[in-house]
């Protein structure tokens, strides 16, 4: 990736090759909103695939749940958002914008000053001490702090004075902590298990921006390690580690990647750590890993007068677990493996813009190239029809060779199959490889078992 690569170069990529387009852009758009394109779906969709391959297909002790969007009011009284959930908002009087104070301070220190640390009171003193201004109107006339829940607001009934308040879900997490029960019992399985999860959450951010790092509806990834008391830091460190390892492995930059461990914890949590990762737009949270103890399922078997507990088949003890949570968003990760993977490359006097994707999540794994039209088209498309039941692939007949390999360069197609004169004549192929663009030959026998064996996660 360019060093200097900035957020808008991204932006217009995505909207230009198909990966993420602006919201209902006919309209004039929808301020924050987002539509992943036949290439953008694609890569992440392969992202959550490997998310899941990783953490639960390869993990006996993962079981995976797709809960509700809306949940019983309770849940949310319970989890302490209907009381409590909110930023730290305050007003521009002169523009009438709304910020977060946080996010104002975070940004005018560069990072240098945990704002998340600091309560209100010493939020407006820094705001005051550096005459942090506006950043719409350079203004310098700021309301005092206020808390803005942002958790979306809908009704249930037909008849809108009868009708109760339901909302949208903020988070995924609820639903793996209100089914431990059912998952525990239908499984049998035993503590130390967990519960995993890739659902839509919703937020009705008042500064939300910078493309699919802060959306008011995204995708979240996550999973509630439930354990023992004197397991938990144990499991805290392990999945630390395995957050890491999974971000390197898709493809990011270690050096563009750190640990920062949270100033301030929530009063129930023993330890919070985030994984940052270093966008066009700074060092960012990119996935969170928390220490949240017993406070969940406590306060869930509270408010539903349902115990929330474990008997260990063994010794016949019962206790409230531990949880450690997991939680990476899939569009913000989607983001940060666009910034990585793209590449200007100098080659003569042409400048090759490619995206150096993992295969195993490259939107295409393989793209069919007849050489001349005219005379390999048929025998290319035979050859597309039996590759795509096995893998996601592209064809591609329009224009010269040499332009069709940099449309698959920049949308990220690992191999690209050139069918010529020797396809037709002896079954034999070209295949390319996008990172250094060496070429072999190959059987079309071949072919499947090549791909299979480089697309490995």
């Amino acid at each position: 990736m360019s060093n200097d690569i900035k957020m808008e170069k991204i932006v217009n990529l995505c909207k230009q090759y198909g990966f993420v387009f602006p919201g209902s852009e006919i309209y004039g758009g929808f301020a924050n909103t987002w539509d992943f394109g036949p290439v953008g779906v694609e890569l992440k969709n392969n992202i959550k695939k490997a998310w899941w391959k990783r953490f639960v297909q390869e993990d006996p002790k993962t079981f995976g749940v797709d809960a509700a969007i809306l949940m019983n009011p309770k849940v949310w009284q319970a989890s302490g958002h209907v009381e409590s959930f909110g930023d730290p908002k305050m007003d521009c009087k002169k523009c009438k914008q709304r910020f977060r104070a946080d996010t104002l301070i975070e940004e005018f220190s560069n990072g240098e000053v945990a704002a998340e640390a600091m309560s209100n009171e010493e939020l407006e003193k820094y705001i005051e001490d550096n005459h942090i201004t506006c950043p719409n109107c350079n203004g310098f006339d700021w309301t005092k702090i206020r808390k803005f829940n942002p958790m979306f607001k809908t009704t249930r009934g037909t008849l809108e004075d009868d009708a109760d308040v339901v909302y949208l879900r903020p988070e995924t997490c609820q639903g793996e902590y209100v089914n431990f029960l059912n998952v525990q019992r239908t499984t049998r399985t035993k503590v130390p298990f967990a519960i995993a999860q890739i659902g839509k959450s919703f937020r009705n951010e008042i500064t939300p921006g910078n493309f699919l790092f802060r959306t008011i509806e995204f995708e979240q990834m996550e999973l509630q390690k439930f354990s023992k008391e004197e397991d938990s830091m144990g499991y805290y460190e392990e999945y630390k580690r395995k957050a890491m390892e999974f971000a390197v492995d898709l493809g990011l930059d270690k050096e563009k990647l750190r640990y920062h461990d949270h100033d301030k914890l929530a009063h129930y949590a023993k330890a919070a750590c985030d994984i940052q990762y270093n966008f066009p737009i700074g060092w960012e949270e990119l996935n969170g890993i928390h220490h949240r103890g017993v406070w969940d399922l406590s306060r869930h078997s509270e408010f539903s007068g349902k115990k929330m507990e474990y008997q260990d088949p063994d010794t016949n003890e019962k206790y409230v677990p531990n949880v450690i949570e997991y939680s990476i968003g899939a569009d913000r990760l989607t983001l940060a493996v666009l910034c990585n993977s793209y590449e200007e490359e100098k080659i003569g006097d042409d400048i090759r813009e490619v995206m150096h994707f993992h295969p195993f999540i490259a939107p295409y794994k393989v793209a069919i190239l007849p050489l001349v039209k005219k005379f390999h088209s048929n025998k290319a498309k035979e050859i597309y029809k039996i590759i795509s039941k096995s893998f996601m692939a592209t064809y591609d007949e329009t224009g010269s060779i040499g332009k069709r390999y940099r449309r698959q360069d920049i949308i990220g197609t690992p191999y690209c199959i050139t069918v010529d004169d020797e396809t037709l004549n002896n079954e034999t192929v070209t295949v390319r490889n996008r990172d250094d663009m060496s070429q072999i030959t190959l059987k079309l026998e071949e072919i499947k078992e090549y791909i299979n064996k480089n697309i490995e996660f």
